[in-house]
């Protein structure tokens, strides 16, 4: 096959550039008898790009943390029927992620599973907990109950805390529903619409 070959004087040395015709070329750069900026192979490349990204998604399960913290590793994990994302049945284990709650000082062990249809990571998570939060829903219940009926902080947790909480609940309420809704009734009305009354994306 043809090819055409450039030689470019520069101040870098020497670019050589070697692009066979209808192909995408490459070049290499070459500095001090080194050469750098080299690209991956066309095929690599190819299939990097056609590799399907996987996603993430939270399970929520009835189970007892204390019995989750005391099994560890060996806590009987029920895999779940199908893919809650393309409803595949074929579920894999992905083994097991660490989580903080309040109450443990150590970290407790979750599983999860992948499809390998869809290349979704299902994490498995205990019922009564915001995706991402260490306190339950509850415990922030109460926190904000407390704080707007009698003007002060609960001790149980930290006031910065508490004050992220109550910011968040502020600005996300204002924006879903105006200034006149009340706070506790917009945290109630965005839990049962699905979304996190106490986190900071809007």
């Amino acid at each position: 096959m043809h090819e055409i070959f450039r030689t470019i004087d520069t101040r870098q040395k020497i670019i050589e550039l070697n692009e066979p015709l209808g192909k995408g070329g490459f070049f290499c750069l070459k500095k001090q008898g080194v050469t750098v900026g080299r690209p991956e192979h066309p095929l690599k490349l190819m299939v990097e790009i056609d590799r399907p990204k996987s996603d993430s998604m939270i399970l929520f399960v009835c189970a007892k943390l204390n019995e989750i913290y005391a099994k560890g590793r060996n806590f009987d994990w029920k895999k779940p029927d199908r893919c809650p994302r393309c409803g595949s049945t074929r579920l894999w284990g992905h083994g097991f992620v660490p989580a903080y709650f309040d109450q443990f000082s150590d970290q407790l062990y979750l599983r999860r599973f992948r499809c390998p249809d869809c290349n979704c990571i299902i994490r498995m998570k205990v019922k009564g907990y915001f995706a991402r939060f260490h306190t339950t829903i509850q415990t922030i219940r109460s926190c904000l109950e407390h704080r707007l009926s009698c003007g002060r902080w609960l001790a149980v947790l930290s006031t910065s805390r508490q004050r992220h909480w109550l910011a968040a609940l502020k600005r996300k309420t204002m924006a879903m529903f105006g200034v006149t809704m009340d706070l506790m009734t917009g945290f109630e009305t965005l839990i049962a619409m699905g979304l996190i009354p106490v986190s900071r994306a809007i």
